[in-house]
């Protein structure tokens, strides 16, 4: 076994690591928790808007 035998095998064991992780990011079990982090940058603008409003109503006092 030589060094090219070495790399090749290290080649495989990562694409199947990296496979592995593909497959538990989407797979079902993970359905709840992606989807409320896909929400995150929505519920952001809320809180944005009530910044804004606070400032809002302390500027006009």
């Amino acid at each position: 076994m030589d060094v090219n035998d070495i790399r090749g095998i290290h080649s495989l064991i990562i694409m199947a690591i990296f496979l592995g992780i593909i497959w538990w990011a989407f797979s079902a079990h993970r359905k709840k928790p992606n989807d409320e982090a896909a929400q995150l940058p929505f519920e952001d603008d809320d809180i944005d808007q009530r910044t804004q409003q606070s400032e809002k109503s302390e500027n006009e006092k």
